[in-house]
Order: structure tokens, then C-alpha cells, then sequence
């Protein structure tokens, strides 16, 4: 568990958590043969069994490898949840360092009685608890009573403009600990669910491409894939952006935004396919995706794939890749040219 929280904001703690989680996970798929075959053994780290217990949709924090073992043979016809395994011990942790932010900025301003510019200035880090403090519940409201703030980084005047207005709004007598923390946990459910889409769907492709031996580049690792309109980069590009023959989007949804994001991923297809002959799009998918959404997307995207699917999905690029041309399904003429 991250518990060193001098100087890191919550969404670092998260991420620096969601990251171990997800190691301990694909170590423990590759230890059981996908959570098929589990031994006490197989359980011997702490975030393991938090991860087994929370994916089976209960916790014991007492628990040890074989109890947590025997658990999991009760409740082998329960759907495995991979975000509720992975996210539980980063909620926790998080939490945990909400509880201490809260602590420490009681401490700093003697009981929630003074509060110093200065103080604000050099521990942006603790924002979410400031803001929440001051009952302020939106970004967009942060910005027009402070101006442009940041967890990473707050300027001189917004902070004096911070410092004024928990001055004035701030009634010791009057906070309630709970309350003020109940209020973070839409903030920390936003950090969640951001890493969750950004990091752990992610991840479960990276994991599984490697362990086929499919090269690719992630996003953060090369400049752009051309396209007709414009350049940019696909989360991954196989075998790599100099020479692309096939790319991946990895993408979390709602129903409620599920056809915003089909638009922003069925034009970025387009794009790139239009510009490379023969490319094959892949497009992995996780949450309340519409079914008809789905279908639109099928028809630009080679491949839409749920993210529990992954594994048959590298062994679907790793053929293309290997010559076997009956994986594409889709070309794209897309040019675009002066009319005269």
C-alpha cells in the first residue's frame, strides 16, 4: 500500500497504487492459469488476496492464503470482477490519505482557525481537502471564486484569494472530519475512474500483446500516427509508428456517452486507415457500451473487442502480423485534395 503521501496528490498515490495492483493481478492470472486453479501458495502477498477477495465481491481484512483460498472455491461460479479486484485496495489507500491531507491541514491551521496564504502556496496537494473545506464542489466554481488552481501547483495570488475566502467562510466550530470526507469521495471516485480507462484497461492489452511477442509502441513511446487529416497517436501502434500495420484504442464507456465517444474513435479510424492501405483497427472496449453503437463501430474497426477478450485478440495480431491478410476486413479510401 502507498502510504508515503508527503508531497504526492491523491491522484499520484492512486496511480502509484492502481499500477502495483495491476502487477500483482497479472502475476497471480499467470500463477493460476487465469484464476482457474488457485492454491494457498498462489496467495501469500496481501494485495493478491485483496484483489481475489474484492473480485469475487467480498473482503475479509483478516483473511489469510487459505481462507481467502477456500473463499474463492464457495464462489467459483461468481463472474470475477476485474475493476471492483483492482480498484478496492486503490480506494482504500486513497482514503486512508484523504483521512491524513485532513489531518494535517487541521494541524496546519490550529483547528481550521488560520488559514496562510503560504501554507496553501507550498502544499497545493492538499486542494481537494481546501476546497472541500471551503464548500466549494466544482472545478468550474474553484476557478471563478480563485482563478486557475491546480493539486500540483497554485500561484501566489489565487492562493491569497484561497486563504480569504476559507477565512471567511470556514467556522471551526462547524466542521464536521466526516462530512468533509464524504464530500473528497466524488473526488476520488473521478481519480478512479480516470485510471481505471487510462491505466488498468490499458495495461491488460500491453500484458497480453507481450505475452505473445507482438511488438508495439504505447502512446507515450513515439509522436504520431500520419493520418489524412491530421497526425497523433493511437494508445498502440503495432509493431511500431515508422512502419504501422495495425493500431489499438482502448476505451472505457457509459451509456450516456457511449455515442460522443464512437464518433471521436470511428473518426480516428477513419483517418489513419485512409491514410495507410491495408492498416487493421482494433478497438477494445469496457463498460455500458450501446449495442448499436457498437455495430456503427464495427463497420469502420476491424476488430471491437471486449477488454476480457484480450488474449485471443493478441493471438488475432500476432497472425495479421505474421502475414495472414484475412484478419482485415475494412480499407478506407479517404483523401482529401483541392477542387481544382
Amino acid at each position: 500500500m502507498i502510504t508515503d503521501s508527503v508531497r504526492m496528490t491523491l491522484y499520484q498515490i492512486a496511480d502509484a497504487e492502481i499500477r502495483l495492483c495491476i502487477e500483482s493481478y497479472l502475476r497471480l492470472t499467470k500463477a493460476t492459469k487465469g484464476l482457474s486453479f488457485i492454491k494457498p501458495a498462489d496467495l501469500g502477498d496481501e494485495r493478491a488476496r485483496t484483489i481475489l477477495l474484492a473480485g469475487l465481491g467480498v473482503w475479509n481484512p483478516s483473511a489469510d492464503a487459505t481462507e481467502a483460498c477456500e473463499e474463492w472455491k464457495r464462489r467459483q461460479a461468481i463472474a470475477f470482477d476485474l475493476e471492483a479486484a483492482v480498484t478496492f485496495g486503490v480506494y482504500r489507500n486513497i482514503r486512508k490519505c484523504s483521512a491524513e491531507f485532513l489531518d494535517s491541514v487541521e494541524r496546519a491551521t490550529d483547528g481550521f482557525t488560520r488559514f496562510e496564504s503560504g501554507f496553501i502556496r507550498t502544499n497545493p496537494h492538499f486542494l481537494p481537502i481546501l476546497q472541500h473545506l471551503g464548500g466549494i464542489f466544482s472545478k468550474s466554481a474553484l476557478k471563478k471564486h480563485v482563478g486557475s488552481v491546480s493539486d500540483n501547483s497554485i500561484s501566489k495570488p489565487a492562493s491569497e484569494r484561497l486563504a480569504q475566502l476559507l477565512s471567511e467562510r470556514v467556522d471551526p466550530k462547524q466542521v464536521n472530519k466526516g462530512e468533509i470526507l464524504q464530500r473528497v469521495e466524488t473526488t476520488l471516485e473521478g481519480i478512479v475512474r480516470d485510471l481505471v480507462g487510462r491505466v488498468l484497461l490499458e495495461s491488460m492489452v500491453d500484458s497480453a500483446l507481450r505475452d505473445r511477442g507482438v511488438a508495439f509502441q504505447r502512446e507515450e513511446e513515439y509522436s504520431s500516427l500520419a493520418g489524412v487529416v491530421y497526425d497523433f497517436r493511437a494508445d498502440f501502434v503495432l509493431p511500431n509508428a515508422q512502419q504501422p500495420k495495425a493500431f489499438i484504442e482502448v476505451r472505457k464507456s457509459s451509456s450516456r456517452h457511449a455515442s460522443l465517444y464512437a464518433k471521436d474513435k470511428m473518426f480516428s479510424a477513419i483517418n489513419w486507415k485512409g491514410k495507410t492501405t491495408g492498416l487493421l483497427g482494433i478497438l477494445v472496449v469496457d463498460g455500458e457500451w450501446t449495442g448499436e453503437t457498437l455495430r456503427v463501430m464495427a463497420k469502420v474497426f476491424d476488430y471491437v473487442v471486449p477488454i476480457g477478450r484480450v488474449t485471443e485478440l493478441a493471438d488475432t495480431v500476432k497472425s495479421f502480423l505474421d502475414g495472414d491478410k484475412s484478419k482485415l476486413k475494412w480499407l478506407i479510401e479517404f483523401r482529401i485534395t483541392p477542387a481544382s
